[in-house]
């Protein structure tokens, strides 16, 4: 199947008129010269990937942590419905026993593969490795300095699914940890008071990634650098930034994409079971009680603890605050694939990638979104 008329958001990065081919589940032909009569005719709608989620930890009543399979399948379907195609969901700082629950459920979707539902392509984990000091909404009961021996046993019994593991690099053992798990998956450090000289140790021993920039660490000092300027140092760095505009305001959003360019931006929604519920629900989150509040997820004592909105609206939210097209896309599709190492899979319109796209109007406001070639219902 053809489809003409159509303004492509190409794989280096760029929209282009022209035609593409959908088969078997795969992009065909991109831009061929010769296209078929009976081509759909998209009338110059934009096309773009389908959006890769890597830190979102639960939608619409339900939570990855949770371990509830029929949870995780509720939310595989809301994140489809909002264009989302592929994810990795993320966990919390919980105990290993709870950890090994929820990333058994992971597996069975993997393994199932349900329809009409975005695809599960790892686990974000998120947790226990962190810094009392810099937790957050991450339950203190339950931090642990890292521990290789344990997230490898979590990672092989889920069949190898964890794509990011997080780490606070001035704990115990922390740069010990990082060189092993490279090796595995992602790196990231989060939840960390690190100073510039940690930071800098932990990129250089092998850390890729930066969980939700400006929060859950230090700021940026002229005296006190930290690990953000640590990561601006490392060219092999990604940072997550959250796209809900509270987390992280407009012009420090800019900020960074002028600090660290559009090819290591990765947006996320960072958000909690909360998400698609109405204002002022009770929810828990690791094991937590929280409370949706003025749009955000809060825990009972006031700290924030997760957003309430989905990827695609953090894609609205960068058009809104001035990000180039192209650079925001990219942070919700390419950027994001590589970060879970899916980039040969998923994240740009490429011959031989799964059909994942999105066609959406002129203003992003309306979209149709498509997995593996099929419109999802």
């Amino acid at each position: 199947m053809f489809y003409k008329n159509a303004r492509i958001y190409c794989d280096d990065f760029q929209f282009r008129m022209g035609a593409f081919e959908v088969s078997h589940g795969k992009f065909g032909l991109v831009l061929p010269e010769n296209v078929p009569e009976d081509a759909i005719d998209l009338q110059g709608k934009t096309v773009i990937p389908g959006l890769v989620e890597v830190h979102s930890h639960g939608a619409v009543g339900a939570d990855f942590s949770d371990g509830d399979y029929e949870g995780l399948k509720r939310m595989a379907a809301f994140y489809a419905q909002c264009g989302v195609t592929s994810f990795a969901p993320a966990s919390m700082t919980l105990p290993y026993d709870v950890l090994g629950k929820a990333f058994a459920t992971a597996k069975r979707l993997v393994e199932e593969r349900p329809e009409n539902c975005a695809v599960l392509r790892g686990i974000h984990m998120e947790g226990p490795y962190f810094a009392e000091s810099r937790r957050g909404a991450q339950n203190i009961e339950y931090l642990k300095d890292p521990d290789f021996e344990g997230f490898k046993a979590l990672n092989d019994a889920c069949g190898g699914l964890v794509r990011i593991v997080d780490v606070a690099p001035e704990l115990p053992g922390a740069v010990d940890f990082i060189q092993k798990a490279k090796e595995v998956c992602t790196v990231s450090v989060a939840h960390t008071d690190a100073n510039y000289e940690e930071g800098k140790a932990a990129y250089d021993a092998g850390a890729t990634h930066l969980t939700h920039t400006f929060n859950a660490m230090p700021g940026i000092h002229h005296r006190d650098p930290g690990v953000i300027s640590a990561a601006a140092e490392n060219e092999n760095v990604r940072v997550e930034i959250i796209g809900d505009a509270f987390h992280v305001l407009p012009p420090v959003v800019r900020l960074s994409f002028a600090l660290f360019g559009s090819e290591r931006i990765v947006f996320v929604s960072d958000s909690g079971r909360c998400c698609g519920m109405p204002e002022g629900s009770r929810f828990t989150l690791g094991g937590q009680d929280a409370i949706l509040q003025d749009g955000v997820g809060r825990l009972l004592n006031g700290t924030v603890a997760c957003s309430a909105v989905n990827l695609y609206r953090c894609l609205l939210n960068a058009l809104e605050m001035g990000i180039p097209e192209e650079d925001a896309v990219r942070a919700v599709t390419y950027n994001p694939a590589c970060a879970i190492s899916a980039q040969d899979v998923v994240g740009s319109i490429t011959t031989g990638k799964q059909a994942d796209f999105l066609i959406v109007s002129d203003d992003y406001t309306q979209k149709r979104v498509f997995i593996a070639g099929k419109e999802v219902a």
